[in-house]
Order: C-alpha cells, then sequence, then structure tokens
C-alpha cells in the first residue's frame, strides 16, 4: 500500500474510548494488513469507534477486523515468514473466515477462487480457469482435471516476479466433489512444486469442518502433516460482540448485548443482520418470524451444506434440545431407537468439531456416563422458538410471555457462561491454576445439580449456581441454607476432602445481606466481558 494514499491519523484514548483524530491525507485504506503497521486500526480491548466519522463517511467505506488477534498474528507470521507456508482457516459456517483472510490481505491476491456449492467438477473447473484469467491476463483451455489445472496455476506463479504470491482458495471442501481426485491434485502441486517454492503463501478456507480436520488437516497420505498453519476460527466472545456491535452502530447495554449473544451466539454474520434503529426485540422478530425473515431458513441451509445426511443431524441436535444439561450416548440411541455403530459415533464426531455439541465428564461418573449437551446458541434458540413455530404473529419474540421468556434466559445464560469458561476463571483469580470444568448431578429422592463444577489442582473445587436476574442477587436464609446442603450433598457423593467453595454467577453480583457471606466468590456479567 503506497504511503502516499494512506490516511494518517493518531488515536488517543480517553473515558475507556479510543478516538481517532484526522490530521491529513485523501483516501481511507478499507483496513491495513496487521494492527501495528497500519494507519487505521479499530477495536482494541475496551475500545470504541468514533461512530459519526465512521457513519458521516469522511474516511470512506472503514471496515476492520474485529478481535482476531491470534488469528492476524499467524497470517503475519506466514507473510513474514522465508518458506512456503500451507494455512488452512476452518471454523462453523458464517463465522468471517473468508472476511479475515480477504480484509487482512486487503483482498490483495495473485489468484483467489472459491469452491461453489453442489456444482459439478466440470462447473468448478470453468470457474477456476475463469479466475485464472483474470489475474494471469492470459488465455488458457479450461482444464479437463483437477491436475491439469493446479499445472496451469503453477505455470502462472512461476512467471511472476515477485517476493512473494498469496493463493487463496476458499470453500475449499466444495472443490472436491465425487470422483474428482481434487485432493489427490492438491497434493501433488504442494509436494512437487508448492512446498520448495518459498514465495509461496497458500491459504484455504473451508466451512465443512469435518472435511477439513478428517481430509486435510488429518489426511493419512501424501497430504499428512503438509499444513504448516493451521487456524480454527471460533465465534466472538462477549467482549468481541459488543465491540462489533459498538462498530456498527449500537448503544446497547451488557445485558442487550448478553440477549443477543443468547440468540445469534458471537456469530459475525449473524450479528450483521442487526438493525441500530431497531430494539433487540424487534430485531429478533424480523430475523425470524417475519413472513420472508432472512434466518428463517438458516437452519435446513447450515445443516445441509455441512452434512451428506443432514437429517440424521438435525435428529441429533433436536433431541439434545430437549435436555438442557444434555444426554449419555445411551440415553440418545434409545430415544432415537438406534444402533451404536460406527455411523452415530460418526455424527456425534463431527457435530463436536463443528461446535454445534459439548461432551464433558458429570464429576465423578465413569466415562461411558459422558454427557453430550448442544451449545451452538443459535441452534439452540431456532430448535426451541422458531424450528416448529406455526404461528402468524410476525412479532412473537415480542409477544412472548415473560415467564416462557425468563424460563429460556436462565438456561441460555448457563450456556453463555460455558462459552466464557476462561472469563469465569480470570474474575476467580485462578487463571493460573490447572482445572477441570464439568457439571455433577444426582438423582433419586435426595437429587441434586450443580450447574458448573471447576476442580482446581490447589485442592479447591468451585461449586457454582448460575442464576440470571436483572438486579444484585440477594440471598436469603432458606437459599443459602440450600446452597450449604447441596454442598454436603456434594462432599458426601463424592467423598472428597478438597476445600468446597460456594461461587455465584449473576449479572449484577450480590445484594449486600447478612447471609451474603456464605459464598466464597461471586462473578458478574462486567467479568464475563474481559
Amino acid at each position: 500500500m503506497s504511503k502516499q494514499n494512506v490516511s494518517t491519523f493518531t488515536a488517543s484514548k480517553s473515558a475507556g474510548k479510543l478516538y481517532f483524530s484526522l490530521i491529513s491525507g485523501v483516501k481511507m485504506p478499507q483496513i491495513c494488513s496487521i494492527c501495528e503497521k497500519s494507519a487505521y486500526y479499530m477495536a482494541e480491548s475496551g475500545v470504541k469507534s468514533t461512530l459519526s466519522a465512521v457513519q458521516s463517511g469522511i474516511f470512506g467505506e472503514i471496515r476492520s477486523i474485529i478481535g482476531r488477534h491470534e488469528e492476524k498474528k499467524v497470517l503475519q507470521r506466514c507473510v513474514d515468514s522465508e518458506r512456503a507456508e500451507f494455512v488452512a482457516i476452518y471454523g462453523r459456517r458464517r463465522i468471517g473466515k473468508t472476511f479475515l483472510v480477504k480484509q487482512f490481505f486487503e483482498s490483495s491476491f495473485d489468484f483467489y477462487t472459491t469452491g461453489v456449492y453442489q456444482v459439478s467438477r466440470s462447473e468448478q473447473l470453468k470457474n477456476w480457469q475463469k479466475q485464472l484469467l483474470k489475474y494471469s491476463k492470459q488465455r488458457r483451455n479450461t482444464p479437463k482435471d483437477w491436475f491439469e489445472a493446479f499445472d496451469q496455476l503453477q505455470e502462472y506463479l512461476q512467471s511472476l516476479k515477485k517476493e512473494r504470491f498469496v493463493v487463496f482458495i476458499d470453500e475449499l471442501p466444495w472443490l472436491d466433489t465425487p470422483k474428482s481426485n481434487f485432493l489427490k491434485a492438491l497434493e501433488m502441486f504442494w509436494n512437487s512444486w508448492g512446498s520448495d517454492c518459498n514465495r509461496l503463501k497458500l491459504i484455504v478456507c473451508g466451512s465443512a469442518t469435518t472435511w477439513m480436520i478428517n481430509k486435510l488437516l488429518g489426511d493419512k497420505g501424501g497430504l499428512h502433516n503438509r499444513v504448516t498453519m493451521p487456524i480454527c476460527l471460533s465465534p466472538f466472545t462477549l467482549h468481541e460482540t459488543s465491540q462489533y456491535l459498538t462498530y456498527m452502530g449500537f448503544d446497547w447495554s451488557d445485558m442487550e448485548v448478553i440477549e443477543t449473544y443468547m440468540v445469534l451466539g458471537g456469530v459475525p454474520y449473524y450479528l450483521s443482520l442487526l438493525s441500530p434503529s431497531l430494539s433487540l426485540r424487534q430485531n429478533i422478530d424480523n430475523l425470524f418470524f417475519k413472513r420472508n425473515a432472512v434466518l428463517k431458513t438458516e437452519y435446513d441451509f447450515l445443516f445441509n451444506s455441512l452434512y451428506s445426511e443432514a437429517q440424521a443431524y438435525k435428529k441429533v441436535v433436536e433431541l439434545l434440545s430437549s435436555k438442557m444439561i444434555g444426554m449419555t450416548r445411551s440415553e440418545m440411541m434409545s430415544n432415537l431407537k438406534l444402533l451404536d455403530n460406527g455411523f452415530f459415533s460418526i455424527v456425534l464426531d463431527n457435530l463436536e468439531k463443528c461446535d454445534f455439541i459439548r461432551h464433558y465428564q458429570s464429576f465423578g461418573k465413569r466415562k461411558n456416563e459422558a454427557l453430550y449437551q448442544l451449545t451452538d446458541m443459535f441452534t439452540l434458540f431456532f430448535v426451541r422458538f422458531v424450528k416448529n413455530y406455526n404461528g402468524m404473529d410476525e412479532n412473537a419474540w415480542s409477544h412472548l410471555p415473560d415467564g416462557k421468556r425468563n424460563a429460556w434466559q436462565g438456561y441460555a445464560y448457563e450456556q453463555v457462561c460455558i462459552h466464557h469458561i476462561n472469563q469465569i476463571k480470570k474474575a476467580l483469580g485462578i487463571s493460573g491454576i490447572a482445572s477441570d470444568v464439568c457439571s455433577w448431578t444426582k438423582k433419586g429422592e435426595n437429587g441434586a445439580q450443580i450447574d458448573l463444577v471447576i476442580d482446581r489442582s490447589d485442592r479447591v473445587i468451585d461449586l457454582c449456581e448460575i442464576k440470571y436476574c436483572d438486579r444484585p442477587f440477594e440471598i436469603k436464609k432458606d437459599y443459602a441454607d440450600w446452597l450449604k446442603e447441596r454442598r454436603d450433598i456434594f462432599r458426601e457423593n463424592v467423598r472428597t476432602n478438597k476445600t468446597l467453595h460456594l461461587t455465584m454467577i449473576t449479572p449484577f453480583g450480590l445484594a449486600k445481606g447478612k447471609y451474603e457471606s456464605c459464598v466464597q466468590g461471586c462473578v458478574t456479567a462486567a467479568d464475563l466481558f474481559q
């Protein structure tokens, strides 16, 4: 990027915000390669931009990479490397993989193409040839197969007189159509030439996470261990979600951001559909319940685009949505009337790799009693409220009775906390202590359940109770007695000599009172945004 085309400005911190003052320049770039070397950067910790400048357009079209600090460091190492690099970026659909790469490199690729969903090999090859013509300015015959396609790419790249060249292939799994030999051709390209070409930086992306993990990263053949820099892109945290919404012109409270997260998770594409001129409830009605709501068909598209046996995968997540704490493998098979076979194992493994579900041990239980739990926030909300909704009310979420909404938010807040375990540990001052995280349940007449158990290596166990409410939570005598009773039941059943700490996780902390001291730790909503 030419220095003459870069607007220069300074950044100064004031009252927790970062304000940009334009010094000089003609045209703002869309985004720099990395924040350390940029003329424009955005959204470091706790920082808000001067939105009026963006909205009035004086900076031109400004788009920024929110968060993704570690991923940007990996991409910068790729650029700075003096050897050939093969970067594979994978993660859930709509998570921002393509955006990250295009913004980081400012779309300055020496070759870029993308796979197309459910089209034939011949159509994929035609698209490849069209893209190669665009970048090389040389006409070539449409390649007859993928081996010839990569030969043409190699021939073009070898003609470039550049210090380094960047090749970006998006939606890589969609290029691997049946009997296409795409992977074999990619293997030949990389092993016979690419890996020895120190100028080459090959970036590939894929939303079909299981394909990326099993066929590329986990390849047992010629591509085994060939990826030099894998990047797993996760949803935004609450902190990053808040930054993104602020950047988009929202002035929402932490509680509104949390309630947004309960519905959309930290998925950038879903967040981009929100309108700052509407309330959160109005936005949810628009996205899910209006006649042509944009996310009304997202659930089916999401699973159909990821899995060839989509119906089987949907049956599993829909079953798990009915039992919030989760189910054992045997419970799921019994409900679904399935045999314990290899296909069911593949379904569970693939759902976990795509971050739809997690499996975890209930404290003190055997390995075969592990629980599987639906954790994808969007899927949880959709299956619970949208999938089987047949009403005509286009404002169904706004009109939902408070009792139903409160019950949902109580459970959803638990899931938000599960997505922010690191922030909870930091708030408790135990980030540097090795620990295992699980839950605990005791069935029977004197049954009990503990939402979150943190078993620490310093011989302390945090027994966490998660409460969602809109004011400081007051611990009264009966509740204090109940907490202590659960602690005693836990100790008796797991037979531990470790110190047991009672911990509350509640948005506004604890109200001052006589029984506040019965808990040893408290985590607030503000802590989750760290």
